[in-house]
């Protein structure tokens, strides 16, 4: 092992993904504390590790715009191969990953072994059945299977002094500087099968406005923003919605401020575990908890039914999605009546 290696890291699409794979780039650095550390990522994963300081550069990777064309990619490889990096780890399981890592001339390429790849690769692993490890274990695997030590596997998320006061202001724009209870609900999700009915956020909602007296914040992304005044119309109480009015990062920072934070599993569930929020309520039902769920878990706790299916399914055309229908409001409000009143599960 050179004392100053050129290290690139190859890292998957999805915001949760990218935040389990934090715990894989921090032991990196451990191990190459001198080492000049790049990581690739879409342009819609890049909040999650702006601000990361094992990181020497972040390398935005759009395949379905900017390096959408074979000129483009060639464009891309070519910068690689400026760069003159000496290892890459491909956390992404992709064949046009490793290929752009050999053409690009990097001498060691380590990843997960696959038929279609496994040629590309100067360390090809096999990996661990993917229903028997948590995502952040998964990815760990490439770097110890590599030859690194591997010293802790919690994730983090970094947000600067501009987010703060953003939220901030959000906050006091809102009236909610000095609510006594803050509750905030994330009823979005990039896989429909995953998410909770909105009805039932709804009833949720009101139930914890009654009974504590709480203002709700419904969060998410721009795209949210129907589901969440859906949501809101259904209330009887008042809801303040920020879908599209904060940045992740600023989001992240708004999670601090919660008394209670619920979500199904999604990116911002891991997001605001990773941010440190207070309590999350984590409703789970087509994935298992035991592969993406929060981790740590000691401020969250996972609401469930045993809904008769096999889990996880990945089924995107459940004609019922009753594994998350089985879950009520009355089992959330319980949950968050036990975490507030124990600060456990």
């Amino acid at each position: 092992m050179k004392e100053r290696e050129r290290i690139l890291i190859f890292n998957v699409n999805w915001l949760g993904d990218v935040l389990f794979s934090t715990a894989a780039i921090r032991n990196i650095r451990m191990n190459y504390p001198r080492s000049y550390i790049a990581c690739i990522i879409p342009p819609r994963c890049l909040p999650v590790l702006e601000g990361n300081p094992a990181l020497d550069e972040i390398i935005v990777f759009d395949e379905k715009q900017k390096h959408k064309s074979i000129l483009a990619k060639i464009g891309f490889i070519a910068y690689l191969r400026r760069k003159k990096f000496d290892i890459a780890f491909l956390l992404h399981r992709s064949f046009s990953r490793a290929l752009i890592c050999r053409l690009a001339g990097i001498p060691r390429r380590a990843g997960y072994y696959t038929p279609k790849r496994g040629f590309l690769l100067t360390d090809a692993f096999v990996p661990p059945p993917v229903e028997s490890v948590h995502r952040i274990d998964y990815y760990l695997e490439v770097i110890k299977q590599s030859g690194l030590e591997i010293r802790d596997r919690h994730t983090e998320f970094f947000a600067g002094p501009d987010d703060i006061a953003a939220v901030d202001n959000f906050l006091v724009n809102n009236s909610l500087k000095n609510a006594g209870f803050l509750a905030g609900i994330n009823p979005g999700g990039n896989w429909v099968p995953k998410r909770w009915p909105a009805d039932n956020f709804a009833v949720l909602a009101d139930k914890l406005a009654d009974e504590f007296k709480a203002k709700i914040i419904i969060t998410g992304s721009a795209q949210d923003a129907g589901l969440a005044e859906e949501i809101r119309r259904k209330m009887s109480h008042e809801a303040v919605i920020a879908c599209g009015k904060l940045t992740i990062k600023q989001f992240a920072v708004l999670t601090r401020s919660l008394n209670v934070f619920i979500s199904a599993d999604s990116g911002p569930l891991h997001i605001a575990n990773a941010s440190g929020a207070k309590k999350i309520i984590a409703i789970f039902g087509p994935t298992d908890p035991r592969l993406t769920g929060p981790y740590p878990a000691d401020n969250a706790v996972i609401v469930r039914k045993d809904s008769g299916c096999r889990i996880p399914c990945y089924r995107a055309d459940c004609p019922d999605n009753r594994c998350m229908k089985m879950v009520t409001p009355g089992d959330v409000f319980a949950a968050v009546v036990n975490v507030l009143k124990t600060g456990t599960g």
